[in-house]
């Protein structure tokens, strides 16, 4: 992976994303937000700014007269929302120049940006082979993130990845908040039951399918050598010519309808990205769009 991909710069983005969002959005991140609804207890949170409609009753004015701005005081709700954003570390994730680990990572900072601005907890979990690692635990506030999401540069993109057999066994909560798959999907393994099992939870399920240009688009043609990243024994020699390009386009039409049908039929969401797509045209864009942000 060259460079630091969350470093001071993208922050520096993902914050200017956020008050763009907030600007055109009268709401909150996430499904069961509508749920929540912070002053119910006398535990005094953050602060956010003041949106048309707000209850006036919640400002501090205190602030108000120091910074000439509006502040709204938020509490600590017992229903508080706890996103669970999950990274596929694969080695085909990381695979040539893709950067599909890159957008990966840069997803689920971004996302992690936004549910704590609405006072979420927020876990970020890699799935190397079939384990759920914990890489950010129950992070809160904009402290915490600024102190922790710099550790997701420090995953590595290794082996496969068996997501069913990781996310099944372990702690994912029930109807407390959003979980979020990020992957390329292109895997014969089964993760149909991890989506069908957090479902089952009452959770608001997202997958974020990542491929790169080359992926969507191949330019390859003439002999050719093509190995399987996740496994060395696997090789293929192929002439590519207009036939076998058909025929990927159609293996590439499978491997995305396959998790995009699952998820439209169990009520979650999906959204298939390309690896070198900006975080505006994905978040300001396209998210606003499916209503993913409200």
């Amino acid at each position: 992976m060259s460079g630091l991909p969350i470093n001071e710069e993208f922050l520096q983005q993902v914050e200017l994303l956020q008050t763009l969002i907030k600007n055109n959005v009268a709401g909150q991140f996430g499904g069961n937000h509508q749920s929540k609804s912070f002053g119910s207890s006398s535990e005094f949170a953050d602060y956010r700014d003041y949106i048309s409609g707000d209850d006036i009753t919640k400002i501090d004015w205190n602030a108000y007269a120091r910074f000439d701005k509006l502040y709204l005081k938020l509490y600590l709700d017992e229903r508080q929302m706890h996103t669970r954003i999950y990274i596929d570390a694969s080695r085909s994730m990381a695979y040539g120049k893709s950067k599909k680990d890159e957008q990966a990572l840069k997803i689920a900072a971004t996302l992690a940006y936004l549910a704590v601005n609405e006072m979420d907890k927020v876990s970020v979990y890699v799935i190397h082979g079939d384990r759920v690692e914990e890489v950010i635990t129950a992070m809160l506030g904009k402290d915490a993130y600024v102190n922790s999401i710099g550790k997701l540069n420090e995953i590595s993109f290794d082996g496969d990845s068996r997501i069913s057999e990781a996310i099944l066994p372990s702690t994912v909560g029930y109807g407390d908040g959003m979980s979020v798959i990020i992957s390329d999907f292109l895997t014969d393994n089964n993760f149909e039951d991890a989506v069908n099992y957090l479902v089952g939870k009452k959770r608001d399920v997202f997958c974020i399918q990542i491929l790169s240009e080359d992926e969507l688009n191949p330019k390859a043609r003439g002999k050719l050598h093509f190995f399987d990243c996740e496994n060395s024994d696997k090789f293929y020699r192929k002439h590519i010519a207009k036939d076998i390009i058909h025929a990927y386009r159609q293996a590439l039409e499978y491997a995305t309808g396959r998790i995009r049908d699952l998820c439209h039929s169990r009520g979650a969401q999906y959204m298939l990205v390309s690896a070198h797509d900006t975080m505006q045209d994905i978040f300001f864009e396209r998210l606003l769009n499916m209503g993913v942000l409200k």
